[in-house]
């Protein structure tokens, strides 16, 4: 799970301090808050205005958040009486063009209206994705290859998949792959791809640019794929569903508008089409000091990157950018009470720019306190003579959850505030497989690279990564924070003065360049603390936040594969970069047939 962050000789990225809100005349009560319906429907008008009897898409909208110096003004006043700038970013087609307008609420006016000419393409809108699946319903030789394959059209699904770049020269052409499967006796359609058909659709024409149908293979059995229908349990007294999680008083956490009061605990949780939860100014309360100490300035999921290593036709170019592809945020899907989040959930909805109109996203993301009897400390003391003493704290944590179905993948992001101090990051991976066709029906039948392995008849299951890039803008006790590393170095006993051989000793190096801060891990012990050198504890000990990465890995692409120069950002698990507000998302601005010349892994190198 790589991450990365930002840091300056005035910013690096951790904790906040004091929150506060105040009413606008624009009708939002924090300057991160995500635009409002009314806000996005005045963003519509006032760029359709400008471009009148011309067509315009819209790719992206969202909160052209305003530069960090003025939030942070804005939240040290108890009462602010002015708000800053309230913007939008708005990424548009307009006659096969891509144009980056910067909209001033305030005004009902356009700042700028750039157009970018560069390699890459903005986020699909799933506008023109529902468009683009029907066309082969009435294609005649895609109608004629479903025939073929004795196969009924009406039980036939497709969806968009992404092209990719592969050293191609084109720079003019959206272009979509679809991916068609067979239903038939199962609602899980992924299970029953239909291979050996290649349709390619250019987007702006809106039209099949080209079709190729090389080979028939076996659609997979509906048998046993159904999860609507599981088949009935054998110990059908087991009832693990329905489990009720009650808190009679209700519960502890309290919200005014997005922001979040818990135990010691303070922050600002909102949402974006691409990037989905975004976690902004959190600080914790310090008793001894008596005041709020600020943690993470702004944090959020930048990319998802999906390189599948199936190299066969229709397969090699599924290399997906989830975030920068397809949103994140857009894929968010509506959560339930004890159906994706517990009972004691309280749930927040969104207004969203989807299929060309203003809307509504409901209870896109749940909070929700967990307990699961776990302990966060204790110790039993039975050292005093006649006495025993038991002391034990629960481990009892916040949760801001969402949940994003891209494709067949269900993504679980999990940010779980702790009484300790700590924010922990999870993101858990269910949904479906996605599997490939195939003529073998065993295992030993397999004589060529498969590409993956055979989970049932006729189906492969495709090896393939996921990587998710973190970008976490730490603010940690305020301004000038610093990247150290402290290894753990073993040292040989010298001059016999101990008994012992060896011992370890930390060894800390801060880091002064962009290079020094790129991190693989899992070579060695290391610790990795954002530092607020300039303030220290009673005990003469830097400030710090430290960093406490899961378990490790890394892309096994040659840095001259087509997918890993685009992904480039994976080489290390951790990058450090000066701050640099339009630097949020690791694949570049625009993902979609990029050439990986604005990402992560090259601004590192600017």
């Amino acid at each position: 799970m790589p991450l990365f962050f930002k840091i300056s000789h005035l910013f690096l990225l951790l904790f906040v301090s004091t929150l506060s809100s105040s009413s606008s005349p624009f009708g939002y009560n924090h300057p991160l808050d995500s635009l409002t319906l009314s806000e996005l429907t005045q963003v519509k008008t006032i760029v359709k205005k400008s471009y009148l009897l011309i067509n315009v898409t819209f790719h992206y909208v969202g909160l052209n958040e305003p530069e960090k110096p003025l939030v942070l003004s804005w939240i040290s006043i108890n009462h602010p009486t002015k708000n800053p700038p309230r913007e939008a970013i708005v990424i548009t087609r307009i006659d096969q063009k891509t144009h980056e307008i910067i909209v001033d609420l305030s005004s009902d006016s356009i700042l700028s209206d750039k157009i970018y000419d560069g390699h890459g393409y903005p986020m699909l809108t799933s506008q023109e994705q529902n468009v683009a699946e029907k066309l082969p319903f009435t294609y005649q030789p895609f109608i004629s290859s479903i025939e073929k394959r004795g196969l009924r059209l009406k039980e036939v699904v497709c969806q968009s998949s992404t092209v990719g770049w592969y050293g191609e020269k084109r720079k003019s052409n959206r272009m979509i792959k679809l991916i068609c499967y067979y239903l038939d006796g199962t609602v899980n359609l992924y299970m029953r791809p239909i291979e050996g058909i290649t349709i390619v659709v250019g987007l702006d024409q809106m039209k099949i640019a080209s079709y190729l149908d090389r080979l028939m293979v076996p659609v997979p059995k509906a048998d046993g794929t159904d999860y609507i229908e599981p088949k009935p349990r054998a110990r059908s007294n087991l009832q693990l569903d329905g489990k009720r999680i009650m808190q009679p008083d209700g519960p502890t956490f309290t919200l005014d508008g997005n922001t979040v009061r818990w135990a010691d605990w303070k922050f600002h949780v909102d949402y974006d089409m691409r990037a989905g939860i975004i976690i902004s100014l959190a600080s914790i309360f310090d008793d001894d000091k008596g005041e709020f100490r600020s943690v993470l300035y702004r944090g959020f999921i930048s990319e998802v990157f999906v390189p599948y290593m199936d190299l066969s036709e229709d397969w090699y170019d599924r290399t997906f950018f989830d975030a920068g592809e397809f949103g994140f945020g857009l894929s968010a899907v509506e959560l339930q009470a004890s159906k994706g989040c517990p009972e004691n959930a309280k749930f927040l909805g969104y207004s969203i720019y989807q299929d060309g109109t203003p809307g509504k996203m409901p209870n896109v993301i749940c909070i929700f306190e967990r307990y699961a009897g776990d302990i966060m400390w204790r110790h039993t003391e039975l050292a005093i003579p006649g006495e025993v003493i038991a002391k034990v704290k629960p481990a009892v944590s916040l949760v801001v959850r969402m949940v994003s179905t891209v494709g067949n993948y269900d993504y679980i992001t999990d940010y779980e505030f702790k009484q300790s101090g700590s924010i922990k990051v999870t993101v858990g991976l269910t949904g479906m497989l996605e599997v490939r066709g195939s003529m073998y029906t065993h295992n030993d039948h397999i004589t060529e690279e498969a590409y993956g392995t055979l989970v049932a008849e006729n189906t492969l299951g495709a090896y393939h990564d996921h990587f998710l890039t973190f970008h976490l803008d730490l603010y940690v006790d305020g301004h000038e924070n610093s990247f150290v590393k402290n290894n753990l170095k073993t040292s040989r006993v010298i001059n016999k003065s101990s008994p012992r051989k060896r011992y370890w000793t930390v060894v800390s190096e801060t880091a002064k360049t962009e290079s020094d801060a790129r991190i693989q891990l899992g070579s060695g012990a290391l610790e990795m603390v954002a530092v607020n050198p300039n303030k220290k504890t009673n005990l003469g000990n830097k400030i710090g936040y430290y960093l406490i990465p899961g378990s490790a890995t890394g892309p096994l692409l040659s840095d001259d594969d087509y997918p890993q120069i685009r992904g480039g950002f994976t080489k290390y698990n951790v990058w450090v970069t000066p701050y640099n507000k339009s630097e949020k998302w690791a694949g570049g601005l625009y993902t979609d047939q990029s050439h990986g010349d604005d990402t992560l892994a090259m601004w590192s190198l600017m």
